[in-house]
């Protein structure tokens, strides 16, 4: 081989190299990362903390109907209808629920507010969580594609078919019962809370805390594994759902919030419609992410009961689960975690749905 010939060869083998090289940086390591950061998110089942949970009996005259119904993958979810038999319902209010704390559980003292004020209220188990079927969440647009076919279900419960539909939603669910207006125009009104435009912004809002403007450069990667996971749903935002319906929409959020910003939910839409006459918007200064929906009062109560406990524990020790579930049933306060629903901002959410009955 002559030494021309040798040299072109190097220049190949190390054009291939190279070329094999930045594919593995700039392609084949950031999916494999993305993958593996988006599976440690929405890769994973969520379960309502057992001495977290609400049950019935912490409401007076609450009642629940148990229901299964499918969602897009045909995995089998779990939804209960919220009522009580002092009153006709005049309207259903589907919810949503956020994520990482399990399903619908967690929200069980929103559906006894709008239960005891004259609603029905169908609340779900997203998949992957609590009773429903899925080995993870599958990501944030599957929330839309559960609430879609929750929507879709309303038709087979006989006490509830034919009403006017609202939709309540926080944080993941605030995005969901938005984006969901893609597919169901036909709803009445909604009612946003810590919710987000798009699905990718929850992911950006949070890896911008942990890992700087390098979330930018994973963006991409994110969001072509979502489409591959979620299909066609990744395309749904808030605000294409708000341009496809008439529908009243509430937006309510808190300036402080560091899980969900405002500038990804709340300024968005504020700036596109603060003079729109069917969007009404509620600012708080500092009520934070999960505060927003309840009491200044109940919020002190608990992180007062946070601190006791800690303190009974001693700083130094980390207690077991059973541990803080005997604290929990020795010394929490039933009647004031089961009714520390904001009613300043609920009872605005309610007079704002009765205006679209």
């Amino acid at each position: 081989m002559t030494v021309k010939k040798k040299k072109k060869t190097i220049i190949i083998i190390g054009s291939v190299m190279l070329a094999a090289l930045l594919l593995l940086v700039f392609l084949i390591a950031p999916y494999t990362v993305g993958i593996i950061l988006y599976d440690s998110v929405f890769g994973v089942r969520y379960k309502t903390t057992d001495y977290l949970a609400f049950h019935l009996s912490d409401f007076g005259g609450l009642k629940a109907d148990r229901h299964e119904f499918y969602s897009d993958a045909g995995q089998k979810l779990v939804g209960y209808r919220y009522y009580t038999e002092e009153s006709e319902a005049k309207g259903v209010v589907v919810l949503a629920h956020g994520i990482g704390g399990g399903g619908q559980n967690s929200y069980m003292d929103v559906a006894y507010y709008f239960a005891s004020n004259g609603y029905d209220v169908f609340a779900y188990d997203a998949t992957g969580n609590d009773e429903s079927e899925g080995e993870g969440v599958n990501g944030i647009p599957q929330g839309v594609a559960d609430l879609s076919h929750a929507i879709n279900y309303l038709n087979d419960i006989e006490e509830v078919k034919g009403l006017p539909v609202m939709l309540w939603g926080h944080s993941w669910g605030g995005y969901c019962v938005s984006a969901v207006l893609n597919y169901h125009p036909e709803v009445r009104a909604v009612a946003t809370i810590s919710g987000f435009n798009k699905s990718g912004d929850l992911i950006k809002s949070q890896g911008e805390q942990i890992v700087g403007g390098l979330i930018d450069f994973m963006m991409p990667y994110v969001n072509s594994i979502e489409a591959f996971k979620c299909g066609d749903y990744c395309s749904a935002t808030a605000l294409s759902g708000f341009e496809n319906t008439d529908c009243g929409v509430f937006v309510a959020h808190s300036a402080d919030d560091t899980t969900v910003p405002i500038e990804y939910g709340y300024e968005i839409y504020y700036k596109q419609y603060a003079d729109n006459p069917r969007f009404e918007f509620v600012k708080y200064a500092n009520k934070g992410h999960n505060a927003i929906i309840y009491s200044d009062e109940y919020v002190s109560y608990m992180n007062n009961f946070a601190a006791e406990m800690k303190s009974f524990f001693g700083a130094d020790k980390t207690p077991s689960h059973s541990e803080i579930s005997s604290y929990y049933s020795a010394h929490l306060d039933r009647s004031i975690y089961c009714n520390g629903i904001n009613t300043e901002l609920f009872d605005i959410i309610l007079d704002f749905y009765n205006s679209y009955l």
